[in-house]
């Protein structure tokens, strides 16, 4: 591991779904945090209770992040546009927040001297279309523009590696899935568990042979920390994922074992355009640069999920 002693941490879009599990993973493990985020569809509540400072701003205000990144050593990345659909719709705007956000994120730390710039990435919108399971060998052609977007946040992190010496490492996340990702509209597990409790049928675009690899967000965080931690060229990209390949139908059927009702009903729409067909990554270089491996198989996963789902925002 790079560090003995506790690290400063700034976290882009740390009051969001990943950054609600990751933030409190750094916070007990003894590292200082500061989040970073103008909170458009983190919430600060996410973070209550924890030990962290909150600084409100936009990743494409280069003196408002000048001003954040004062004593830090580390930055980790999760601020985006994460919607494909939505980028279909508004590919100017995704290109503002994910590629302009990136770079100036990016420029900053350079300008301040960080050590370490962990980037969230991604898997199957940034490679496309192809035979899985997907690995970092694997030719990027992306279908929309968010996985444009995010091939070249890792252009651009690759550069700053090689260009400044930044240590820049990029992880591709599968489809993650877990507490604090209720404001996740576009998620499917999101969107399956409240048609659940709705009582509307569950919505499947195409005809469910479609497939992803979901991974629980305390397994991300798992992945990011060590990714701050370990000995990693700057520049590098991996996978984390959990290997597992599940249609969207067989996603539909755990969530509706996971709830506890087998039968609700399935409806099939026509598939969006953006949308890749079959997905699954592999992690194995993962585990040989950083030690990961997922701890979290999908029906506990989703069993723990639709339990918060049910404490946390159904009963609200």
């Amino acid at each position: 591991m790079i560090p003995a002693a506790p690290l400063r941490i700034l976290v882009t879009g740390g009051s969001g779904f990943v950054g609600a599990t990751l933030v409190r993973r750094l916070v007990t493990a003894g590292h200082s945090v500061r989040v970073f985020d103008n909170c458009s569809t983190g919430d600060p509540s996410y973070l209550a209770g924890v030990d962290v400072e909150l600084v409100k701003g936009d990743i494409r205000d280069p003196a408002a992040l000048q001003a954040a990144l004062t004593g830090m050593q580390s930055v980790v990345h999760l601020a985006a546009a994460g919607s494909v659909v939505e980028s279909v719709a508004d590919p100017v705007a995704n290109f503002d927040v994910n590629v302009v956000g990136t770079f100036r994120v990016l420029d900053a730390a350079r300008q301040a001297g960080v050590e370490r710039v962990v980037l969230a990435s991604t898997g199957g919108a940034l490679i496309g279309d192809a035979t899985p399971p997907v690995n970092e060998r694997s030719v990027p052609k992306p279908i929309s523009p968010y996985g444009a977007s995010k091939l070249a946040g890792e252009g651009y992190a690759h550069a700053f590696a090689k260009a400044y010496g930044l240590g820049t490492v990029a992880l591709r996340f599968a489809n993650v899935y877990g507490p604090w990702s209720a404001h996740k509209r576009a998620a499917a597990i999101t969107n399956f568990f409240q048609a659940i409790h709705t009582g509307e049928p569950i919505v499947i675009y195409g005809d469910g042979s479609a497939s992803r690899d979901y991974t629980h967000v305390e397994d991300i965080s798992r992945a990011i920390e060590l990714a701050l931690t370990r000995v990693v060229p700057g520049g590098t990209v991996l996978h984390i994922a959990s290997g597992v390949e599940t249609t969207v139908t067989q996603l539909a059927d755990l969530c509706r074992i996971s709830a506890g009702r087998p039968d609700h009903p399935v409806e099939y729409r026509p598939a969006r355009v953006g949308d890749v067909g079959r997905n699954f990554a592999s992690y194995d270089l993962a585990r040989q640069v950083l030690g990961y491996a997922p701890t979290i198989n999908r029906e506990d996963g989703l069993r723990s999920t639709w339990q918060w789902f049910a404490e946390s925002v159904f009963r609200a």
